[in-house]
């Protein structure tokens, strides 16, 4: 079988993958916190002969590190986290870190995710309010005050140089080499009363959408002519 029948079948993976990975950073441009997907692609080659053959890998996936946009929300218990770091809290798996700073309070005083998940502090324990005082103030650095109160600080964490990102429950990831507490505040921190949107530019993705789906389609053409030259040889050799 010509080789070219087996390059652009590997060339229809990689952009099936890639299109998916679009699709779903498309379906997350409105989601708080949300880090889109980017692919890496190499080159394979055949082995050494008389005509090497190279083909494209199916990709790689890794998490974008662009920060995303903030919006004011005047919610005392919104923070947009600035810079690199991010926050943590406490899942029935483990401690996964996430970029979505709304917050909520249960009756206990306990502040949460949206999914009831208890936010930590620098310590790694639940963040813990008073819910009979007035709303906290959080400072850059996430120092929590409430009533004239230091009730502490929000866990702020830094992902080590080449860590691997994998997504956990919603926006969250966990990483493949532990985070450090986040130590630089000039540069990084929260700011009360904003969240973080989406990474995803949406006119970006879709103009990648149009271009996959033009060469899906390029690629496409290219294998029906060849089928249909192979037709052609085959009628050719029989004497059709």
């Amino acid at each position: 079988m010509q080789s070219n029948i087996y390059v652009a079948l590997s060339a229809q993976m990689a952009l099936q993958r890639r299109l998916d990975t679009l699709a779903n950073n498309v379906a997350n441009t409105n989601t708080v916190g949300f880090r889109g997907d980017e692919m890496s692609f190499e080159e394979l080659v055949s082995p050494p002969g008389t005509d090497p053959v190279s083909f494209v890998s199916k990709g790689e996936t890794h998490i974008s590190t662009k920060t995303g946009e903030i919006t004011q929300t005047g919610n005392a218990l919104d923070v947009a986290v600035r810079g690199d770091a991010w926050l943590a809290i406490q899942t029935p798996t483990g401690v996964v870190y996430t970029r979505d700073g709304r917050m909520q309070m249960t009756k206990d005083g306990v502040l949460t995710t949206l999914d009831g998940y208890p936010f930590l502090d620098a310590g790694g324990t639940p963040v813990q309010l008073n819910p009979d005082d007035p709303p906290p103030t959080i400072n850059k650095a996430g120092t929590i005050e409430q009533a004239g109160n230091n009730l502490g600080a929000l866990g702020l964490y830094r992902m080590p140089q080449g860590a691997k990102l994998t997504r956990a429950q919603g926006v969250a990831v966990v990483s493949d080499i532990p985070p450090t507490p986040e130590l630089d505040f000039l540069n990084n921190g929260v700011v009360q009363g904003y969240v973080e949107k989406s990474n995803v530019n949406p006119i970006l993705e879709m103009t990648h959408l149009i271009t996959i789906q033009r060469n899906f389609e390029a690629v496409s053409t290219m294998l029906s002519n060849t089928e249909s030259s192979l037709t052609d040889s085959l009628k050719t050799l029989a004497g059709s």
